[in-house]
């Protein structure tokens, strides 16, 4: 079973975000990044399969030089290679335009695989696009916000979570799987595979490699504006007695909040 994992470096959702208005981009000097939370889940479960069922787990992600950070954390975790196509572009918010290129590095270097697996969606931009875009490039079965996975021989099954139900999802493989929070409990990496990580090569592609040209990647999406979120009101804090403070929360439910 040969599975391969797409990530994503992100900026950690602890740090506190800047926005540079001149050109409505995210100011990244002095900001972490991390593997994007959905991602490890993806990851998790590739090994899991490969546990199981044997094979090798590669794990691929689109961007700068930076990116071999998530990459080594990946192969720390027991990811069996990592492969960097290298992609100086700024974060364009264009589900399209990385989903040419990961389809695209499937059909030029790894032809042979029998699964993909994305994060639901990244944390950075939240699109929730590339997993199908990816499926539809590559003309794939897919099964997208999976919180279960069987697999049988070249027959799989997904469980996803809709409003009120359960839903089933019966596919052939390959197929391409984005995962969703529950789908497993991603492992910390080990001493011993960090240790691995830090010695283990990882292969740099270019966009130039992948065939891909200059106006097929030119960005269908225009950013006008790029904002922060309105800065919250500190709570209030309504003391007295109980019948009194009762009285008086209605009367700011009613009046301020409008919710009543």
């Amino acid at each position: 079973m040969n599975t391969y994992v797409f990530v994503k470096r992100v900026p950690d959702t602890e740090s506190k975000i800047r926005i540079n208005h001149e050109n409505n981009t995210v100011v990244e000097e002095g900001l972490s990044f991390v593997l994007s939370p959905y991602d490890e889940y993806a990851v998790e479960e590739a090994l899991k399969i490969k546990e199981a069922k044997g094979g090798q787990v590669t794990v691929l992600s689109v961007g700068p030089e930076e990116t071999l950070t998530v990459l080594k954390k990946c192969l720390a975790m027991g990811a069996d290679e990592a492969v960097l196509i290298k992609d100086d572009t700024p974060e364009t918010y264009d589900g399209l335009r990385t989903s040419k290129i990961t389809s695209q590095i499937i059909k030029k270097k790894f032809p042979d695989f029998d699964l993909l697996l994305f994060g639901k969606q990244s944390v950075g931009a939240d699109n929730s696009q590339v997993p199908s875009m990816t499926a539809e490039f590559l003309g794939l079965p897919q099964a997208n916000v999976v919180t279960k996975l069987e697999i049988d021989g070249n027959k799989a099954v997904a469980h996803r979570e809709i409003e009120g139900a359960l839903e089933r999802v019966e596919f052939s493989l390959p197929a391409v799987i984005s995962a969703q929070k529950g789908l497993n409990e991603p492992r910390y990496e080990t001493l011993k595979g960090i240790m691995a990580a830090k010695k283990k090569e990882i292969p740099v592609v270019s966009l130039e490699e992948l065939g891909l040209k200059e106006e097929e990647l030119e960005p269908q999406l225009e950013i006008t504006k790029l904002e922060s979120p309105p800065v919250r009101q500190a709570g209030k804090i309504i003391k007295g007695e109980p019948a009194e403070a009762a009285k008086k929360l209605v009367e700011l439910l009613r009046n301020e909040a409008k919710i009543i």
